[in-house]
């Protein structure tokens, strides 16, 4: 099998590979992937919207109001756009507010779009002070929910594991090394060792990256994509950093 074949064998399933692949899925597959990356990433539409100048109630209805249209079209007419998943939405957000979008907010819709995160506005506060552009709001939210989704996998697999206390006192160090004196005082709260805590800290910073890999690559159909992706989130991630 060539590296071509089997980059296609893995991508073949990733949720925006099931929704724009012309053959091998149906309608309501398709349709139900994007559903579920769109409501992964109701952030990065809300961050753009609120950065455009809406007011946080309107910015969630209009958030909603996108979504719901943008499966209705899909259901109506299922387009299959060759993009990645990222791009996508944002060609689509800014369409759509260049469009008669009051209209749409206002329409009875049914799609299946549950209801906004209650958190929304509190991290866009956070995170997008900074921040001068809707473009640069979306591409940094979209950054950081592929983060925080990598984060609560990591979280979980680690309470599963029981090693919740160990992951709650690394965890600030998946990013950066600890300070002098720090690893002594985190293996005594503990009850462990310092290079026991080297060695676990070095799997989480493994197995964290391979779940942003996982996530992101959810939103592609290859593994070049995959690795533009990536070289994206390290540079919005380098920036934010700065």
């Amino acid at each position: 099998m060539s590296s071509h074949e089997r980059s296609q064998r893995q991508f073949a399933t990733t949720r925006w590979s099931m929704v724009i692949q012309t053959s091998g899925t149906t309608p309501a597959d398709a349709r139900g992937a994007l559903i579920e990356l769109v409501q992964r990433y109701w952030y990065p539409v809300y961050a753009y919207v609120r950065r455009s100048g809406h007011d946080p109630a309107p910015a969630q209805e209009i958030t909603r109001g996108f979504l719901q249209r943008l499966l209705s079209a899909f259901t109506a007419e299922p387009a299959r756009p060759q993009k990645h998943f990222r791009s996508y939405l944002l060609t689509e957000l800014t369409a759509f507010l260049a469009s008669d979008w009051r209209a749409a907010i206002t329409a009875e819709s049914s799609t299946g779009v549950a209801l906004l995160p209650p958190n929304l506005e509190p991290r866009y506060l956070r995170d997008h002070a900074d921040v001068a552009s809707p473009t640069a709001a979306y591409e940094r939210s979209f950054a950081l929910e592929v983060i925080a989704r990598a984060l609560k996998h990591l979280q979980a697999e680690a309470s599963r594991a029981g090693h919740q206390a160990m992951y709650t006192a690394l965890e600030p160090f998946l990013g950066r090394d600890p300070g002098a004196g720090e690893y002594e005082a985190i293996a005594q709260q503990l009850s462990s060792r310092p290079l026991a805590l080297v060695v676990a800290l070095k799997r989480l910073r493994q197995r964290f990256r391979e779940l942003v890999g996982a996530e992101l690559a959810d939103t592609v159909t290859s593994s070049e994509d995959l690795a533009a992706e990536q070289r994206t989130l390290h540079s919005v991630l380098h920036e934010l950093h700065a």
